[in-house]
């Protein structure tokens, strides 16, 4: 069972968004690794191929839809994090992938090591940012809201909701490789893992903070 956080704002909002960077530099390693994009890139690639505007850009547009389709299920409205979530990781992504030095490998062996490390970045970015407790982004959302009303394991349904989002993406002419299908498969299990970890680190940086804040504070009252 996770603590519920109520306090501890600044703290937890910088472990936020250092989760969403790193997660945001897992999903454009594997694009960048050329071996299959992640199965939501192959939806978005699709779309940009289709309509224009960057990657980031429909990876913001597609988590509007989705955070609506989580309002409905859980019947309430997502907090602020979820929203903050949907832009900077379309900006991150947008950032990761105009550097460039950032470049695909020659050789097969240098993507398959770039798409691993991405996709094991990826995961733990992901529960980095889910760690902190101010809301989970679009995806990750939908993902929580299912388990939540079928208390079904992180692993399924994350990797359902994976192999949905290539088969439409598919269809728009996205991408698709064997690492998209390795992505979808693993990216469910590495998440089951990755989210309890992620959960304790951050449960341990919290409490060694305020008890750090606690002993200043004791410390700035025996000097008055």
């Amino acid at each position: 069972m996770y603590k519920k956080y109520t306090g501890q704002l600044g703290p937890r909002f910088s472990i936020f968004i250092l989760g969403l960077l790193v997660m945001s530099l897992g999903i454009v390693l594997v694009i960048v690794a050329d071996l299959g994009p992640a199965s939501w890139d192959v939806l978005h690639i699709g779309l940009f191929y289709q309509f224009g505007l960057t990657i980031g850009t429909w990876n913001v547009i597609i988590g509007i839809g989705i955070v609506l389709l989580s309002c409905l299920l859980l019947k309430s409205f997502p907090p602020i994090g979820t929203f903050i979530n949907m832009v900077l990781v379309g900006l991150f992504m947008d950032m990761f992938l105009w550097l460039p030095f950032l470049q695909t490998p020659d050789t097969t062996v240098g993507k398959i090591v770039m798409f691993i490390c991405g996709l094991f970045i990826n995961c733990y970015g992901m529960g980095l940012y889910i760690s902190a407790q101010l809301g989970a982004g679009p995806r990750d959302s939908l993902m929580l809201a299912i388990t939540t009303i079928t208390k079904w394991k992180v692993g399924p349904v994350r990797t359902t909701l994976e192999l949905a989002a290539v088969l439409i993406g598919w269809q728009l002419g996205g991408p698709l490789f064997w690492g998209t299908i390795v992505y979808s498969v693993l990216i469910g299990v590495i998440a089951g893992f990755a989210l309890p970890q992620c959960q304790k680190l951050t449960d341990l940086i919290l409490k060694k903070m305020k008890k750090q804040s606690k002993q200043m504070i004791e410390k700035y009252n025996r000097s008055v």
